[in-house]
């Protein structure tokens, strides 16, 4: 029998459920691992369930496992109501082969009816300043400072983020980025505190982030080592600056 080729990228879905145009946040491996943790903190207070993950040829040959739980690397979610989606990816990528996971995931928001993606993201800083910025066209950002986001004046994004991003402004979808200056050097719950919070100023929602204030000790163990694989990555290429 012949082996299928792997794919260049797709998003493999492994349950069926029925959204409803979501809101789709995602997190990627960056400064204080802010995007990995909110997501994740996210995925957990709105009992979201695994819909799918992305396979492409294009992902480096790694695998998580948190607590002898092996998992898949780069995730989707839903809730139950199927109007929030998030995408989890827990490992660092490669610049080659950006470009067509960013077109698979775009394809997959498109095809759930989805008509904006929010990217959380963290800026290496050498501290946290208790603030949420956006990055998004400019009549979204005078709403976003209505509910106390600040808008970035100046800078770029790389990566998947901005893979993403521009991938949005010629495509009929809106892309966000909601960032927090973040630890360069370790992951920071405090800062994907702040990020949440900012998520539900905007997006109207009640998201508990006590936790990752209370135990950010313990998540920053946890997620150490992830932490120091991104900043030795980081060493090739940066992911934002401002």
């Amino acid at each position: 029998m012949q082996q299928k080729e792997f794919p260049e990228a797709e998003v493999f879905e492994i349950k069926k459920v029925e959204l409803k145009s979501p809101l789709i946040f995602a997190g990627f491996v960056g400064a204080g691992l802010v995007g990995p943790i909110a997501i994740g903190h996210m995925i957990e207070k709105l009992e979201m369930k695994e819909i799918g993950y992305m396979r492409s040829k294009h992902l480096p040959p790694s695998t998580v496992f948190m607590k002898g739980r092996l998992r898949h690397p780069f995730r989707f979610y839903a809730n139950k109501e199927g109007t929030v989606c998030t995408v989890i990816c827990e490992i660092t990528l490669r610049i080659e082969g950006v470009y067509t996971i960013v077109g698979a995931i775009l394809d997959w928001a498109k095809e759930k009816g989805s008509n904006e993606i929010i990217i959380l993201e963290g800026v290496a800083s050498n501290e946290h300043d208790q603030k949420a910025y956006c990055a998004a066209e400019e009549d979204l950002c005078r709403v976003m400072a209505d509910k106390d986001i600040n808008i970035i004046p100046h800078g770029f994004i790389t990566g998947i983020p901005g893979g993403i991003l521009n991938e949005c402004l010629i495509r009929e979808i809106q892309g966000v980025a909601l960032l927090v200056k973040a630890n360069k050097l370790l992951p920071d719950p405090e800062a994907a505190a702040t990020l949440i919070e900012a998520v539900n100023r905007m997006y109207e929602m009640q998201i508990d982030v006590s936790e990752l204030k209370k135990e950010k000790e313990k998540i920053g163990a946890d997620l150490e080592e992830l932490s120091q694989k991104y900043v030795q990555d980081r060493k090739q290429f940066s992911g934002m600056y401002m």
